[in-house]
């Protein structure tokens, strides 16, 4: 697994959560890396992106002000720390590695998900 996301859990409504993405064999300090959620049922969302040089852009409004992104280069990982969790966040969450250091870039590649249920 050259990508992988981690962190996730069972979480009371309101809790918080530090999910990561580590890289294995892939570096991440000069590529963008964004994270993305599925939900049962439903298709695959794009969250928010972080990139080479630690721009963030969210990619839908819903989770502003609760996700956040940051890079630690010298860990090779990208961390989404998550507040104010809700039962709607319930979803696999997983990273991805652009081709390039912009957000807009194609995505490259992806790592296999975390489960974040939120559950009371």
């Amino acid at each position: 697994v050259q990508l992988q996301a981690s962190g996730g859990g069972l979480v009371q409504p309101g809790g918080s959560l530090r999910l990561s993405c580590t890289g294995s064999a892939l570096t991440l300090d000069s590529y963008a890396i964004g994270w993305f959620r599925q939900a049962p049922g439903k298709e695959r969302e794009g969250l928010l992106c972080i990139s080479e040089t630690g721009l963030t852009t969210y990619w839908t409004d819903s989770v502003k002000g609760r996700f956040t992104i940051s890079r630690n280069n010298d860990k090779n990982m990208v961390v989404l720390q998550i507040n104010g969790l809700k039962h709607e966040d319930t979803a696999i969450y997983s990273c991805v590695r652009k081709e390039g250091p912009a957000c807009t870039d194609p995505s490259a590649y992806w790592g296999q998900g975390t489960q974040v249920t939120v559950s009371s």
